[in-house]
């Protein structure tokens, strides 16, 4: 297992961005004791999501959502359920909270 962060390292109901590989970035998204992590990558068109750093969310803060074209994201599932992807999913990358620390297993 690689260590992430703690979970508190991320607000309730957002995302962050870490490390992954050479080529990508990972989001880890958290509600409440859950999270959702995944590559950061659109199907769509291969870009990073975020609008900034650190910025995924929709305007409502429900979806994370692809800031170049639009496509939203449900956060536990990572399948588009609007957009040019629509129907698509996020690739899932498996994570573990062991004593409120997330790990990539």
């Amino acid at each position: 297992m690689k260590k992430i962060c703690l979970l508190n390292d991320i607000p309730d109901r957002e995302a962050r961005t870490f490390s992954y590989d050479d080529n990508y970035s990972m989001l880890v998204y958290r509600n409440g004791d859950n999270i959702y992590a995944y590559i950061n990558s659109c199907p769509h068109a291969g870009v990073p999501l975020e609008w900034n750093a650190d910025h995924f969310m929709s305007m409502d803060g429900l979806l994370l959502q692809c800031g170049t074209h639009g496509a939203q994201f449900e956060p536990p599932t990572g399948k588009c359920v609007y957009g040019p992807c629509k129907g698509a999913h996020l690739h899932k990358i498996d994570t573990k909270i062991v004593d409120k620390t997330i790990y990539r297993v």
